[in-house]
């Protein structure tokens, strides 16, 4: 059976059954698997996005012996906002563990420095050193250029538009 997703109206995302097929070609295995209830899940769709988008940049930042986690810590350790290990947990949303090991490995290759938070003796700020803010412009555009391939099925204005979405799902005060 051949389904398609509701776009509007009560049951906007639902997947029903279609009436007609989508095409008169034989249905592959990739065909039915989009094809089923998971292939219209918000959340699924998301996650696949996701995994993709992850897997492009973590290929773009292989050359620079990076990946999206430590690419995170230092891109937010660059750009002078000096975050502390917590905040960094909070925002990345990982255990604070792993945001130790991040640093640690980053701070090992003498790409940031932990120095004492001004405002708390307790906690520590993670700062880029000179040599870790010349690697992350160049592993910044690498980064984009995946993020560009990632997202080349979107011209600017729907880029902008999901953009958007995501910060509202990513920042909501409800959680």
């Amino acid at each position: 059976m051949i389904y398609a997703v509701q776009r509007s109206g009560y049951h906007a995302g639902m997947v029903t059954p279609r009436s007609t097929p989508v095409s008169a070609r034989p249905s592959t295995p990739s065909d039915r698997l989009w094809s089923s209830l998971v292939g219209g899940d918000v959340a699924f769709l998301l996650a696949r996005a996701n995994a993709r988008s992850l897997a492009r940049a973590n290929v773009a930042l292989a050359e620079y012996d990076l990946k999206v986690r430590s690419y995170s810590v230092l891109a937010l350790a660059a750009d002078g906002s000096r975050p502390t290990q917590r905040e960094l947990s909070e925002f990345l949303r990982l255990d604070p563990s792993q945001i130790v090991s991040l640093v640690d490995d980053l701070e090992s290759r003498g790409l940031a420095r932990r120095e004492p938070d001004p405002n708390d003796r307790r906690a520590n700020v993670v700062v880029a050193t000179e040599r870790g803010r010349d690697l992350h412009q160049r592993a910044r555009i690498a980064a984009q250029a995946a993020e560009d391939d990632s997202f080349r099925s979107l011209d600017e204005s729907d880029r902008d538009r999901l953009t958007a979405l995501l910060r509202a799902i990513a920042t909501d005060p409800a959680e």
